[in-house]
């Protein structure tokens, strides 16, 4: 997805997130601030950790103003403390209240993905491994939260069902097996793509190997057998392990030699980084 396409789709999205907690008029707001007042308020960190979507935070309020303007303290990716002043907001009061909920939680949201990742990518350091994510993201929300997993120092999976093939059990199951899954991808899929298989034990492994399968994803088998199925697979393939991948087990498994691991906990688990926005005030 090139840059172009990413900016209007997150517009839209943005939009919409807007649109769902402003149906008609924020009713609150509009009883105590009449008119336009020029104000200013502070972006401030309560939580160490990492920061990711401050380019989405931004966009929340310029497009229901283009004249607030925010000096950030820190950029995406950098490493901040509780306490810390992440930024200035200034612009019409109004602004600053309607577009701060929907603004923190898109960047609490990212900046937590970013900051659990970044701490599982970090027990990966000098292994050869890549840490991937997968499409277990929250609706309307892929765009965001697979770049937060790329702030935090991992990598992106297929972004969705256009973007590669993979064949998992109920494909294979609907096309009567892994040989014939593969046969028919080939032939449907462009010679460019590359067909990835899940398989679940040894004989599915020796299957998907023998079909000419480019990347073989280890479904949630013990460690003893993917240290088989790896040491079988011997390069023929490319190797990822998947399946209840958690802090506690990745260096096991980075240590059976795979290419990379996937992990939806990334996105589908983090707790949000605690960000708020204080000492509103007129200017």
């Amino acid at each position: 997805m090139n840059k172009i396409t990413q900016t209007l789709q997150a517009d839209y999205l943005i939009l919409e997130a807007l649109k769902e907690d402003i149906s008609s008029e924020d009713v609150t707001t509009n009883a105590v601030m009449r008119e336009a007042v020029k104000g200013e308020v502070t972006l401030l960190c309560k939580q160490d950790g990492i920061v990711a979507g401050l380019d989405v935070f931004e966009r929340v309020f310029t497009l229901l103003d283009e004249k607030v303007k925010i000096e950030f303290c820190c950029k995406d990716g950098d490493e901040v403390k509780n306490g810390q002043v992440m930024g200035v907001l200034t612009g019409d009061i109004r602004v600053l209240l309607s577009g701060e909920r929907v603004a923190l939680n898109y960047l609490q949201r990212m900046s937590g993905i970013a900051t659990y990742t970044r701490s599982v990518a970090a027990l990966l350091k000098g292994t050869g491994t890549k840490l991937l994510d997968t499409r277990k993201t929250t609706p309307n929300m892929r765009i965001f939260e697979k770049y937060a997993v790329r702030v935090g120092g991992g990598y992106n999976h297929r972004y969705n069902l256009s973007d590669g093939v993979l064949l998992k059990d109920n494909h294979i199951g609907a096309a009567g097996g892994v040989a014939e899954a593969v046969r028919m991808a080939k032939e449907y899929a462009p010679f460019v793509r590359k067909i990835e298989v899940e398989v679940e034990n040894l004989d599915m492994v020796k299957e998907a190997v023998e079909a000419g399968a480019d990347i073989i994803m280890l479904d949630n088998m013990s460690p003893e057998e993917m240290q088989k199925a790896v040491t079988y697979i011997d390069g023929r393939a490319q190797t990822e392990c998947s399946g209840n991948v958690t802090k506690e087990n990745i260096e096991r498994l980075a240590a059976i030699g795979v290419d990379y691991i996937s992990s939806g906990a990334l996105t589908h688990s983090a707790p949000i980084l605690d960000i708020s926005l204080k000492n509103l005030h007129t200017v």
